[in-house]
């Protein structure tokens, strides 16, 4: 998946009565580090201030112009100390430039071989008086994993990528923009949340009630293009094999009408009325056109799950790769670390071995099968997996929720829908957790190699950029 490419506003600290040439030195690594990690960077040159670090108040107003002058394209802030630093102009510096992005604040370790007048840093002291300076002036940072670190070493490159997925999540969730599309299922009072909590917090929902779509859909004629170039992403997408041709006509009628909507109205994520409206008056269930949504990075939860998207969607901008909403569904044997996750399902691509399309079992037996085509199943790939769950706590009008990491298995599993094996650390406590404190059966799920990072970053940006009250299930003490 492609990702944008970062770029991060660098404060390089400087403190006169240490060595002056570790602050021209540490901004040189840093704007390598930054290069080598694939970022762009916007700092001072040394014809702005004394070797483009910030030490005064002066200088901090010049760091803080330049921010604002490029505020547009910065993601992230990197607070690099070379030497101990003034911790006033650091975050005299924040202040000033009123980014409301996230910051990670470097220090550079000593060498205790070379601790000389002309060589020491002091910067793992630094370190310590910059933060205390930010959270008087009540500004959130991030911090490295470990308290000094090289801007040359792999652990740096480390954090850097964690950082990066933090930046994502916590840019990509402010401002944010979510479509509502039909009412919420009589049946699923566990999905209900609050609008107004959301909106809070930056978060609009748009609504689209279902007869708006079924009367769009009557409007447009079989051949319309929009309708055939849908058809064909169809049938690129996944094995139709067996599917009435009028059942697909509508599922590319249902895609376009619901891509233009999402245009016209700035949505980027979605959570769809799936059963059994849809069915029972249209003809087909929308799995997988949220199936494609999904793979595109365009998050599609069922069951008008609002909450439910926002962890997809969270999880999605700290891996770049495509979220699922799952059930914890069953037990897997005697297993007390395993359980089933399941839908029926809408999952994206991405996540199976191999898909087809097919009809849904379930809502089958109540509509007819002629009017439930169009499920994606398969079994999910045995890989890492990283999970969320969010939910307004309407009474404390707050955010709340989990998010913590696992792997799919090669386990066998005979059954319908999409669906796979999961096995996570300590289960029993998350389940527990889950229980005692009211949450939804539904969970967020994303497969990468770097789960722990993808959760760790999720946690990050939500709990210190956005407020809200997380629990990280197996999290160890590190920071990243």
């Amino acid at each position: 998946m492609s990702e944008k490419k970062m770029t991060m506003g660098v404060i390089i600290g400087n403190r006169g009565f240490f060595p002056d040439q570790l602050a021209k030195s540490g901004r040189e690594e840093m704007i390598q580090a930054l290069a080598k990690a694939g970022m762009d960077c916007v700092v001072l040159g040394p014809e702005d201030s004394k070797h483009g670090a910030v030490e005064t108040h002066e200088e901090a107003k010049r760091c803080a112009a330049l921010f604002q002058k490029n505020q547009e394209k910065i993601d992230g802030v990197i607070v690099s100390l070379p030497n101990f630093g003034d911790e006033r102009a650091i975050a005299d510096t924040m202040r000033l430039a009123r980014l409301d992005v996230p910051i990670l604040i470097q220090a550079t370790p000593d060498d205790a071989a070379n601790m000389t007048i002309l060589h020491r840093r002091d910067s793992f002291c630094g370190k310590m008086s910059a933060c205390n300076n930010l959270r008087q002036y009540g500004i959130p940072y991030s911090l490295t994993k470990l308290h000094t670190v090289s801007p040359g070493s792999a652990d740096f490159q480390n954090d850097l990528a964690w950082f990066a997925a933090v930046c994502r999540v916590a840019n990509g969730m402010r401002n944010l923009r979510v479509g509502s599309i039909g009412a919420r299922p009589t049946a699923f009072n566990t999905v209900r949340y609050s609008e107004k909590l959301l909106e809070a917090h930056g978060i609009s929902t748009e609504t689209l009630d279902l007869s708006e779509v079924f009367g769009r859909i009557a409007k447009l004629k079989d051949d319309h293009p929009g309708v055939q170039g849908k058809l064909a992403d169809i049938r690129k997408y996944v094995t139709t094999s067996g599917v009435p041709d009028a059942a697909l006509v509508k599922m590319a009628k249902l895609g376009y009408v619901i891509d233009d909507w999402m245009k016209q109205t700035d949505v980027k994520i979605s959570a769809v009325q799936c059963w059994t409206s849809m069915e029972e008056y249209f003809g087909v269930v929308p799995c997988t056109i949220m199936s494609m949504m999904s793979n595109e990075l365009l998050s599609s939860a069922c069951e008008v799950d609002i909450c439910g998207v926002l962890g997809m969607h969270a999880l999605q901008l700290a891996s770049g790769a495509p979220s699922a909403l799952l059930d914890w569904n069953n037990n897997y044997g005697s297993d007390p670390n395993k359980a089933v996750c399941f839908h029926c399902s809408n999952l994206p691509k991405h996540f199976f071995r191999s898909v087809k399309m097919d009809f849904q079992e379930i809502i089958a037996g109540t509509v007819g099968k002629e009017n439930t085509f169009g499920t994606c199943v398969g079994l999910i790939k045995p890989e890492k997996m990283s999970f969320a769950r969010f939910s307004t706590d309407d009474t404390a009008g707050r955010m709340r929720g989990y998010v913590g990491q696992g792997r799919f298995t090669d386990d066998p599993l005979n059954t319908f829908g999409g669906a796979g094996v999961v096995e996570i650390a300590r289960m029993q406590k998350l389940l527990r957790y889950i229980c005692e404190r009211g949450f939804e059966h539904h969970v967020a799920a994303n497969l990468s190699a770097e789960s722990s990072t993808v959760a760790s970053a999720v946690h990050e940006a939500v709990t210190r950029y956005l407020g809200w009250d997380i629990y990280f299930h197996g999290r160890d003490n590190g920071a990243c």
